[in-house]
């Protein structure tokens, strides 16, 4: 089974704990980091965690910081997706 990156969970934890991230966003990357530990098809979770990301940074009321976050997470999931 493949093992998520460190830089992945680093950016995963970062999310979920800032208190500044709107509470659904945080919701969103719990669930990405469970099913990601969880997967034994890694590359398919991170596509499809890509998926959402780019659905939940296109919110326009998404404060910048956060935007960059997810972006930057993105980034590195597809580094994931395409191995």
């Amino acid at each position: 089974m493949a093992k998520v990156p460190e830089s992945v969970m680093e950016i995963l934890n970062r999310i979920i704990s800032d208190e500044t991230v709107p509470r659904s966003v945080r919701k969103v990357a719990s669930e990405i980091k469970e099913k990601l530990i969880k997967s034994d098809k890694l590359a398919i979770e991170a596509a499809t965690a890509i998926t959402v990301l780019e659905d939940i940074s296109a919110d326009p009321n998404l404060p910048m910081h956060v935007r960059t976050m997810i972006w930057n997470l993105a980034s590195q999931l597809e580094r994931i997706a395409v191995e």
